[in-house]
């Protein structure tokens, strides 16, 4: 009976493929269970019989089908899967049961508590290949509060997660304040007393909260901030403090000192004006909705640090010229409906709708949907958007001529709009204000000052864009949608892809490209990167490019030492591109757009030098060190190599998890026969016994040992595969796969037609 409560036997219908059915009706059940057996008999006869089924996702689909999940234990039949990553296939099970959605939370909780070890449930559960990486508290603890959220339960169900959490915060609002040094001592504060609430003693949150192992310097640079006697801590953490004091008596320096580094408001304190009522609106209606014009947009909300709930809106900015409006969105727009509320909205639907009026935004669309979140009459404001201009899409075209020396900001890792107003106004903004509390009123005159100047440097930067847009290589197109009156309504022309702005040349200056370069072979281009750029550098191996990449150690000299050595070219993406140029000369140094990803990097690099890359070219050199040099291994050698070296303990490694196959085939995907017509066969010499150590069959005769720990037992098992190939640099160890097509797919438009490698099948 049970087996016709699956559809089993009926020739019209199946509920569950063959696949799924094939080991259930063939592997044994206990007695008396049978062909007749009712569905209820599985759970009350025999309750773990499917908990202990040798697969547990046709355990848990069979558990689902025949809708005996409430007799079931949740946590034996769900944590094999969650080992294993497979969350949806759990969520799915225990769908519509929120009891057990509770009990299988209370579960994963109970997995975020400080120092518990998941490799112990692991080890229960040897015939499962476990993704621990997926496991740590930190994802965990975002899942668990995520489906808190989902579901609308009380996060006081899952302390633990929410522990897990706040220690997150607490680490990122420690690197923000002590050792980014972009947040105020009082903004920092304000936030650690609204992560341990009010009510308690922050005090005594440090030495409770960050009391466990691991946790010192976090513990030590709240301890600092708060003024925490040094007696009232553990010893670890007290002797972290000591060191901190002393650093940070070393390096404080008043925030005014580095007033002159960043961009300065250029209008008046008494221009900036905060809108709280339906009478402020009413007075400066007309300068808003002035035909014609240019108006800065952005909003700010308070940071929520992932610790759950969508952040509100809190304040909107409009910049005009000589003048800045602040409107106070928890007032203006509550309560929904209201006079207030309404004239809010009007408003702002006219602004956004008129045509004639451009608005001048950084990621304009996530601002008004963040708008559009906190103020149910704009629920759908950006789809009322005509008229505006994203700079955010200009930045990742435009290529900047004359960079400005670096300064003490060149450390710190610019990007987004700060970066923007630095390449074009040349000084960036000072982002201490960025994470305050937002929803504070009133706002503190750092923050009044600070969001004026989020708003108002946009029209100052599309000014100067509009004056010089060949002075950033700015295409002809995007030049003309840089003044006013020309920018259109979203989906009437989708902006230029990032696929298409990696060919414009905004790699050097306008005036240093030649007509065309000569056309040089893959094999014979040779480059040095900066370790920035880590991703260009795989990217170019994996076409044949010859690559050498600086250290994390070296700085930019030792790029021009080894272009004048080797003869190669250097890619940069630091300020010192200018220096380096001077160094070895024009034509011989590349600014790559980091903005970019590495294979769109990859492509504009190419198409400026005139690379010719053909199919021979893939994947000869290895992609890990740089290497051309491959051994071909037959599959019975590599069985007897694999057998033979020491595997570690643990979890054995199937098919589905190969970690290492990271050229020919892809890391992470299943082993998979090459698709039709992508066969891998470069000219390489068979690994030898004579090639090996005597007493170390894993070692090559240069002292290389082959990485034979990434090779899956699936692979070897697999019946189409004939060898393998191995790097002699490194001992890295590839097979052919579907990567091979998909790289071939992604490069299509630069490959050449050349005889190559590749045979046809």
């Amino acid at each position: 009976m049970w087996k016709q409560s699956l559809g089993v036997g009926d020739k019209t219908t199946s509920c569950l493929p063959p696949l799924v059915l094939y080991p259930l009706i063939s592997t044994p059940w206990p007695e008396p269970l049978g062909p007749s057996t009712h569905p209820d008999a599985l759970s009350s006869t025999h309750p773990d019989a499917l908990s202990s089924r040798p697969h547990p996702s046709l355990a848990v689909v069979l558990g689902s089908r025949l809708k005996l999940q409430p007799a079931l234990d949740v946590e034996k039949m769900c944590t094999p899967l969650l080992l294993q990553d497979r969350v949806s296939l759990v969520e799915r099970y225990v769908a519509g049961f929120p009891d057990l959605q509770r009990r299988l939370l209370g579960l994963l909780d109970s997995w975020c508590r400080p120092g518990f070890d998941i490799g112990v449930v692991a080890r229960q559960h040897p015939q499962v290949t476990s993704r621990l990486e997926r496991l740590s508290p930190r994802v965990l603890s975002r899942r668990v509060l995520s489906q808190l959220e989902r579901l609308g339960l009380d996060p006081a169900l899952c302390p633990n997660a929410a522990t897990q959490q706040r220690l997150a915060a607490l680490r990122y609002l420690c690197y923000k304040r002590f050792v980014e040094r972009s947040m105020s001592q009082e903004n920092w504060v304000d936030h650690v007393q609204g992560l341990v609430g009010r009510e308690e003693r922050p005090q005594e949150m440090v030495v409770r909260l960050l009391a466990s192992p691991g946790n010192e310097a976090v513990a030590a640079q709240c301890a600092l901030g708060l003024s925490v006697p040094e007696e009232q801590l553990p010893a670890t953490v007290a002797a972290e403090l000591r060191r901190l004091e002393l650093q940070e008596r070393v390096a404080r320096a008043p925030l005014e000192d580095r007033k002159d580094d960043y961009y300065q408001l250029p209008i008046a304190r008494e221009d900036i004006h905060f809108l709280a009522s339906w009478e402020d609106l009413a007075r400066h209606e007309e300068a808003l909705l002035q035909p014609g014009q240019v108006v800065g947009v952005d909003v700010e909300w308070r940071p929520s640090f992932g610790t759950g709930g969508r952040p509100q809106a809190s304040v909107m900015q409009l910049a005009v010229e000589g003048r800045v409006f602040l409107l106070d969105l928890p007032v203006l727009s509550r309560p929904a409906g209201g006079q207030v509320s309404k004239a809010f909205s009007r408003l702002v639907s006219r602004l956004l709708s008129d045509p004639s009026i451009t608005k001048l935004g950084y990621g304009l669309a996530g601002d008004l949907r963040s708008l559009g979140a906190s103020c149910l009459a704009l629920a759908h404001v950006e789809k009322q958007l005509w008229g505006g201009l994203d700079l955010l899409q200009v930045h990742r075209q435009m290529r900047v001529v004359n960079m400005p020396a670096g300064g003490t900001y060149e450390a710190r890792g610019l990007r987004g709009l700060s970066l923007l107003v630095r390449q074009v106004l040349g000084k960036p903004l000072d982002k201490t204000q960025q994470l305050s509390n937002w929803d504070r009123r009133p706002l503190s005159e750092g923050q009044l000052v600070y969001a004026a100047a989020d708003a108002y440097c946009l029209l100052e930067v599309h000014q100067a864009l509009s004056r010089e847009p060949a002075s950033f290589s700015l295409s002809e197109d995007l030049a003309r949608s840089l003044q006013p009156g020309c920018s259109e309504r979203p989906g009437a022309r989708e902006p230029p892809r990032l696929q298409e702005a990696s060919a414009l040349p905004w790699q050097v200056p306008v005036a240093e490209r030649e007509d065309a370069a000569p056309e040089v072979p893959a094999r014979a281009f040779r480059v040095v990167c900066d370790n920035m750029l880590q991703g260009l550098a795989r990217s170019l191996r994996c076409l044949g490019v010859d690559v050498r990449v600086l250290g994390t150690n070296e700085d930019h000299r030792r790029a021009a030492e080894v272009a004048r050595q080797e003869g190669r070219i250097i890619l940069t993406s630091g300020l010192p591109y200018h220096k380096l140029r001077a160094q070895v000369g024009a034509g011989r140094c590349l600014w790559v757009d980091c903005s970019l990803k590495a294979r769109q990097q990859a492509k504009a690099v190419l198409r400026h030098f005139n690379v010719r890359v053909t199919h021979a070219d893939i994947f000869s050199r290895c992609q890990a060190c740089n290497c051309d040099q491959y051994l071909k291994v037959s599959k019975d050698m590599m069985k007897q190599l694999v057998r033979l070296s020491s595997r570690p303990e643990g979890p054995s490694i199937t098919g589905d998890e190969a970690t290492q196959s990271e050229d020919i085939q892809e890391a992470g995907s299943a082993p998979e026969e090459a698709p039709r017509g992508c066969t891998y066969d470069p000219p390489c010499r068979w690994l030898e016994a004579t090639d090996l150590r005597a007493g170390a069959p894993a070692t090559l005769a240069s002292g290389t040992r082959l990485q034979l720990a990434g090779v899956p037992e699936g692979v070897l098992r697999r019946p189409g595969l004939r060898h393998f190939y191995c790097c002699s640099g490194c001992g890295k160890v590839f097979w052919e796969g579907s990567h091979l097509c998909r790289i071939t797919s992604q490069f299509s438009q630069i490959l050449s037609s050349a005889s190559s490698s590749w045979k046809q099948s």
